[in-house]
Order: structure tokens, then sequence, then C-alpha cells
């Protein structure tokens, strides 16, 4: 029997707006699953169960005096642990803030609060948000819905499989080099990377940067359009953020749904030769295959991205020493050992070999800005391999081919976030394994509300279809499965950290 927390964001705010459901009910309900289903998952790290039901009893009440007017209202948010919130612990995945609580929220927080959304809990994420597998060594694991025992991806790992499980219908996450995207695919959900400056971040360290974005997580497009509507809004906040441009967020609430047969639609499962597994190429071939056989006007791109790692490498570093360079001299040698890489790496760069990044960036930027010339979309795979245990911070090999360091395996996102355009990562369906599958659909620079238009009309066709549509996570099977992801996991990242 389905409950309140299992509706989607936008029939759950439609309930409460016409007084056919309580944010108190919705709240619950979202409360409930968490203590159903978080002791195996391990997705909410952080709670803060009677403050969110104070909430809701003023949501309520507000609705009752017709003063309900955010775009969130009454709306249970999970908000990943990366970012601050006000009175409630905010450690960034690591011991070294374990006891840390905020004196203020931080902009993308206050955002979701000023339009009327209900903090439900935190989210977890590995060590300051550095990797794809969502693991550390304060709460350990988190686990895949579909596969406890698999990862969730990362770094937005929990906030992934929170929105999954519906434990929230809303969640908030960060995106470097993958981070919304490889766990949205990993779990079935969907996760918008805006053009940079979109969503404001006032913490950035960065003046211009394609890193350190931060963006929605939802069970649809619609959804995700939603949540974005608040958090991309305008506020004294978000001019702390030179990045920061002119936007009409309320454009995100009307997602307009283009027909399939109008679109010209490329793709490339590739990117010239990035590293991915035959599983994977196999069903992207399968669902290009789907949309060619629904109407679809599509066909193969010829982009290389090949040199865009490389490039991420030496921009990451660089990102890294920014960030560090005060703090790093008081973590010890049980850190996580990817920041540490990171920050080696930047200090051994040369200014040369930084400078030498950037301007092949622009050129990067420029390769994939021609292709939409001639098509409205670019659809690829969204990693390179299925989901592995999370006891391994990353992927060994791809197919029998070794991978050198914990970003290798991550070319599919991580040469997008070297050219900086909006990508919407969705939901295809499962692989062979039972597993999610999802896909990336890029768009134009400052495109947003186009690309998210034409991936719901994707997403409508993948919905009919029993390869393409992702079912809801089977709960028995959650309950059935061992809860080890913390004692276990906890265990897997000291050992990894040494």
């Amino acid at each position: 029997m389905n409950q309140p927390c299992d509706l989607g964001a936008h029939e759950a705010r439609t309930a409460i707006l016409n007084g056919e459901l309580s944010p108190v009910e919705l709240t619950q309900s979202c409360l409930e699953r968490i203590d159903e289903l978080n002791p195996t998952l391990n997705a909410v790290v952080g709670r803060c169960d009677e403050d969110a039901l104070d909430k809701a009893r003023a949501a309520e009440a507000q609705i009752q005096a017709g003063a309900a007017t955010g775009v969130l209202h009454g709306l249970p948010v999970a908000i990943k642990d990366l970012q601050a919130t006000q009175g409630l612990v905010t450690t960034y995945g690591t011991e070294f803030y374990k006891d840390h609580v905020p004196t203020e929220d931080s902009g993308i927080v206050a955002r979701v609060k000023a339009a009327g959304g209900i903090v439900i809990g935190k989210t977890n994420i590995p060590e300051m948000s550095i990797g794809a597998n969502t693991i550390n060594r304060i709460f350990g694991a988190t686990g895949n819905p579909y596969a406890p025992s698999l990862t969730c991806g990362g770094s937005s790992g929990g906030s992934a499989v929170a929105v999954a499980a519906h434990m929230a219908p809303l969640a908030t996450g960060s995106d470097h080099g993958g981070s919304l995207r490889i766990p949205a695919s990993f779990c079935g959900v969907v996760g918008h990377r805006a053009t940079p400056g979109t969503v404001p971040n006032e913490a950035r360290t960065i003046t211009q940067t394609n890193y350190s974005l931060q963006g929605p997580m939802a069970r649809s497009v619609d959804d995700v359009g939603l949540l974005l509507a608040a958090i991309a809004m305008r506020d004294r906040s978000s001019r702390q953020d030179p990045m920061s441009f002119p936007l009409d967020a309320s454009q995100f609430l009307a997602i307009d749904t283009p027909a399939l047969n109008s679109l010209d639609i490329g793709f490339t499962d590739d990117f010239g030769g990035l590293p991915v597994s035959d599983d994977v190429r196999k069903a992207f071939a399968q669902r290009i295959e789907y949309l060619e056989g629904r109407g679809a006007r599509i066909r193969q791109v010829p982009l290389d991205l090949t040199d865009a790692i490389d490039v991420d490498w030496q921009l990451r570093s660089d990102i890294f020493a920014t960030q560090y360079h005060r703090e790093i001299e008081s973590f010890d040698d049980t850190f996580n050992p990817n920041v540490f890489r990171s920050y080696e790496t930047a200090l051994s760069t040369s200014v040369l070999a930084i400078a030498q990044a950037r301007r092949r960036q622009k050129e990067l930027f420029e390769t994939v800005d021609r292709v939409f010339d001639e098509v409205d979309v670019v659809l690829c795979p969204t990693v390179s391999v299925p989901p592995f245990p999370w006891v391994s911070l990353h992927p060994r090999e791809i197919d029998d081919s070794p991978v050198e360091n914990y970003m290798a395996w991550l070319g599919l996102t991580s040469c997008l976030t070297v050219v900086g355009h909006p990508v919407t990562a969705l939901p295809a369906g499962l692989d062979r394994n039972g597993l999610p599958f999802g896909v990336q659909c890029v768009g134009p620079m400052y495109e947003d509300l186009n690309l998210l238009g034409i991936a719901k009309s994707l997403e409508g066709h993948f919905g009919e279809s029993a390869l393409c549509a992702t079912p809801t996570p089977d709960r028995s099977q959650i309950l059935q499965s061992d809860p080890q992801c913390q004692t276990l996991g906890r265990n897997a990242a000291i050992a990894a950290a040494k």
C-alpha cells in the first residue's frame, strides 16, 4: 500500500495546497520510511525529527491561514551533509567536523527554507565529498537501494538513496566531477547539473569555475524543476557568488515537453574513446535503438573529449590547492587519501601546465558547443561501469583494463564538467543485472529549461518501455538485506585511509 512518502514532489504539493494532505502527515510518513529502511541503507546520517514535525505543523497552520506562498511549502527536503544547516550537525563526512554545528544555513539551505521546504535530515557523503563512492569513517557506507551491498555512487550518494527509497521527495546535492549525476544513475533518480552560476554557491573558493556546483535531485524531471526553482532564486546570499547571473528561477516551475520527432538528437557512447565497459555500451545502444524505434531523429556525433581527463586532473589540482591550502596541515594521515593525492599533485604541477590545461579547456568547450549547431541534445551513458561493491573506493579495472586512480573511471561525467555545459542525468531502466542504468542529456549553455524539457520528453518515452522504465526499489528486498553499511563501511573507510 502506498504511503504519503511515496508521492512525488508535485503530487504532494498539489495535495497539500488542495487540503487533501497535511504537511505533518507527509513529514511523519517520510520519517517512518527513514526508520524502516535507513538501518540497512544508511542514507540519512543527521536527524532532526522533532524540528521537522514542528516546521510541518507551522506549514499546516499557514495553509489554513491562506499564507502558503513558497514553491516547496510543506515538502520535506533531505540536505547533503556538505551543506551547512543551522543548529544541525554538519560533518562534511569527516571526523574533523563530527561535532560541528553551524550557526547559520548555507545559501542553498536558506533558499530551501525560504521556499517553505522542511529540512528532514542530512545525507551521507564521502569524506569532504571527495570521491564517487559514498563511504566515510564516521558513518560508514551508503548502500544502493537496488542492492545494498553495492555502491550508490557519490558524492551525493545519501541524497540519491533518500529520494529513491522515498525517505524524502526532494534532496540537495552538489557536483564536481559527477557527484550529482553518478549517484542519480546508480540509484534510478534524476539529477540536474545546471549551467555554472545557475544555482548560487556563496561558499565557492574560486571566482569563475565549472567546479563546486550545487543542484537538485528528485524522482522526476518536473520535481527536479520544482526544487531548482527554489535553489536558483536570487537573494542576498546569492550576491556573494560572483558567478551568479540574473535569472528568473520561476521558469523551472513549468517545463514544456517537445515532441520526440521534433528533436535532433546526437549521441556518443564514449566521447571518442574514454574507458567504458562492454555492459554499459550494450545497454546504451539498446536505449538508442529504442528511441529510434519511437521515431527519434538520432545520429552519432563525432565528439572527442579524451584529453579532457588530463585537463580535469590539472584543473582539479588547482581547485584543491585553492580550497585546502589553509587547512591541509591540520589533517592527519588518516584523512581522505583522495584529498591528499589531489593536493600533492597540485604542489608538483607547474603554472605552465595549469595554463595549458585552461587553454585546452576553452578549446574543448568550443568543440562541444559547435555540436549544438546541428543537434538539440547529446545523449551519452552516465557511468562507465555498473554499481560495484562499496568496500572498494573505486573499481580497479574496466573489462580487465586497470583503473589508474580514483578519477579515471569517471571520464563520462568529468569530461562534461571540464566543458561546463548543463547536464540532466536521467534514469533509463535497469541493466541486465537488474541495476539502474542512466543516461546524460547534454544541452547548450544557459538553456537549462529547454534541456529539462527534452529530458522530460525522453522520460515519458522511457516510462512506456519495459526496457527503459525504472521501477521503484523493492522495500522487502532491502529489509531482507544485512544492515552492514554502517559498521563494515566504517571499517572499510578506515582501512582505505591507511
